[in-house]
């Protein structure tokens, strides 16, 4: 059940367009804008988790992730610091 509202404001020659795609696929605006915003949605969310890589620069990343972590003093650092609630739990 949809009991989210949204207003858009858009130009007279976008409507124009929308309702006319909307209507060559047998959907009403509502349903046309959700569905393209969705697709849409999930196409940004998708290129934020997948990416694709030639043969060569895959072998390439493979390495680079197979490869020995290099020397971080200061990540070193970091996870040698006691945290705060650790500190609390030996007082």
């Amino acid at each position: 059940m949809r009991n989210i509202v949204i207003n858009l404001r858009v130009r007279v020659e976008q409507l124009d367009l929308i309702d006319c795609a909307a209507h060559a696929l047998g959907e009403n605006r509502s349903d046309f804008m959700i569905e393209a915003a969705f697709e849409k949605a999930r196409g940004v969310m998708f290129d934020q988790v997948f990416f694709s890589l030639g043969a060569k620069n895959y072998r390439d990343f493979r390495e680079l992730l197979d490869a020995p972590p290099s020397a971080n003093p200061a990540l070193e650092r970091l996870l040698a610091t006691v945290s705060p609630w650790e500190t609390a739990k030996s007082r």
